[in-house]
């Protein structure tokens, strides 16, 4: 087949999901201008945009379309090197050598109500990088974002494995805490909230940001206050060599844990002391034993071609979302546009059926809102723009996204 008969292909496969389109759930969706604007960014990446007829309004759709059969190409996880930092995408996307991206993960965004707590920028769910665990989920109480539907939790992630494959799964940590008395259950790794009564662990994925909100909060709770019974121990080759009341700040160094405890797991850590071995062990672990490449946290909306009971179908907002489609081969990604004439958005039931009508047999909500951003390169270029229009005007910085590579 010649390149121009791929990419006529291609076209109609475009215009064959806007005729499911318009027969989905939605209101009557229709193309900006009459048909839907497709452009091949690299071969296997297309990008297109058009208009969508929802229950509040016309809103205005972005999406990439991403063939993750081809081996010129592949996506992985843009974020500014460090777990509790933000960046913005097209700056990620940029550095990174992306030719397209968007936003991802919801993310710790604010500590209003605690003075002198900083908010840490850290996203909520899992996040693999090159097949690195950079972090676990935490607290379902603990999230930030919408209330999510019936069944769903932060260890939902999507992911795509080694082979180039994308699915729905949900991602776990499994670690432990060896001492000489024994050991200890590891209920964390760089994230901004631990459990209740648990031990967790920072590395030097997690940064310079003040480990202090970790302790905020409880499983159910994400304003309740900060725990007054904590304690901190430093691991370095394998003994502590350092320990303190209270979870500090500053870099952490390769090689180096810190780990934090708060209430039992306070306890159990004020027994260590100058010189004691203590072996940290941690492993993200899939539902389903899939080893990932790359993943990130947000939430499914659809699963096996039927939006989720429960969804929200009242709350309109731009929204970022995901889909998976033909066996995971195809990967497309969708950032609403904040401009004012569109900013109504859709709910997310809207935003399943959406999805589905775009040929996505699962889909995953990322994060929306001031957020959703979707950028791309143009052939030749060296650096993205923004597509859309972010709603607060520029664009937010965020921990992370999804980006789209290729080796053409």
């Amino acid at each position: 087949m010649t390149r121009r008969a791929r990419r006529f292909r291609t076209v109609l496969t475009v215009l064959s999901a806007w005729s499911v389109l318009a027969g989905a759930a939605l209101v009557g969706a229709a193309p900006a201008g009459g048909a839907p604007r497709a452009v091949a960014l690299a071969p296997g990446v297309q990008y297109s945009q058009f208009d969508i007829r929802a229950a509040k309004g016309v809103t205005h759709a972005h999406v990439l379309t991403v063939d993750l059969s081809n081996p010129q190409v592949g996506v992985g996880l843009l974020y500014p090197g460090k777990v509790a930092s933000r960046a913005t995408v097209s700056r990620l996307a940029t550095a990174a050598g992306a030719v397209a991206g968007v936003n991802g993960d919801f993310f710790n965004i604010t500590e209003t109500r605690r003075p002198g707590v900083a908010a840490t920028g850290a996203p909520v769910g899992p996040a693999i990088a090159a097949g690195h665990a950079l972090k676990a989920a935490v607290p379902k109480g603990q999230r930030f974002g919408p209330a999510l539907p019936p069944g769903t939790g932060t260890t939902d992630v999507l992911g795509v494995t080694a082979d180039g494959t994308a699915r729905l799964d949900r991602i776990a940590l499994d670690g432990s805490v060896t001492t000489t008395g024994g050991d200890l259950p590891l209920r964390g790794l760089n994230q901004y909230a631990l459990p209740v009564g648990s031990v967790g662990a920072f590395t030097t994925d997690w940064g310079s940001v003040s480990r202090m909100r970790a302790v905020c909060g409880t499983d159910t709770d994400r304003a309740a206050p900060c725990s007054t019974d904590t304690h901190e121990v430093l691991v370095e080759d394998g003994r502590v060599v350092g320990t303190t009341g209270t979870p500090g700040s500053g870099a952490i160094a390769a090689g180096t844990t810190v780990l934090v405890g708060r209430e039992a797991g306070a306890q159990q850590l004020r027994k260590l002391a100058p010189g004691d071995a203590v072996e940290v062990r941690h492993i993200l672990v899939s539902s389903t034993g899939t080893p990932y490449a790359f993943a990130l946290g947000g939430y499914p909306v659809l699963r096996g071609g039927l939006p989720l009971p429960g969804l929200d179908a009242t709350t309109s907002a731009v929204r970022t979302a995901a889909g998976v489609a033909d066996g995971g081969r195809r990967l497309l990604l969708l950032a609403l546009d904040g401009a004012a004439a569109y900013r109504t958005g859709l709910t997310i039931a809207e935003v399943a059926d959406t999805m589905r009508g775009l040929g996505a047999v699962d889909a995953f909500s990322l994060d929306g809102g001031g957020s959703s951003t979707l950028v791309a390169r143009a052939p030749g270029t060296t650096t993205v723009t923004v597509r859309n229009h972010p709603s607060d005007g520029a664009e937010r910085a965020v921990p992370n996204g999804i980006g789209v590579f290729t080796k053409a």
